[in-house]
């Protein structure tokens, strides 16, 4: 659900969800309406973006969610749990990210060296100049591709 980017209403009230609001959901950017109210969610309510500016009614009715907007505060243990999960969370997608970045920057330069070492790759040349060959002679109507 957390790559729904456009999503600009999100009502799930009344249908005895069970368990945490997920994370994923503060992602949605474009979210204008939320109401999670009269489920059975239980934990910290997720801040960021959006879920910045949700009120008390989008989580009426859910007796063990606590946090910001509810006036129900989180003990510090369950508070930092949360908080330590969307940490690690966080840090890995980043840790991915910049891994495939690295990644590619090396192939890129190792590829570059080789070929300015080397000389162009005549393999590669030949292989598009053929392409290209087939290509005009098809436009032209000599032959099928």
């Amino acid at each position: 659900m957390g790559n729904l980017i456009s999503l600009e209403w999100l009502e799930l009230s009344s249908n005895e969800l069970v368990g945490k609001i997920p994370t994923q959901l503060t992602s949605l950017g474009s979210l204008a309406v939320l109401n999670l109210s009269q489920n059975q969610l239980i934990g910290l309510i997720p801040l960021g973006k959006q879920f910045n500016t949700f009120g008390n009614d989008s989580y009426v009715g859910n007796l063990g969610s606590c946090g910001f907007p509810l006036s129900k505060r989180c003990d510090d243990t369950e508070a930092s749990v949360f908080h330590e999960e969307a940490d690690f969370e966080f840090g890995s997608v980043w840790k991915a990210t910049f891994m495939g970045y690295g990644s590619g920057l090396v192939l890129g330069i190792s590829a570059t060296n080789i070929m300015f070492t080397l000389g162009r790759p005549k393999w590669l040349v030949r292989m598009v100049e053929e392409a290209s060959y087939e290509l005009k002679r098809y436009l032209r109507g000599g032959r099928n591709l």
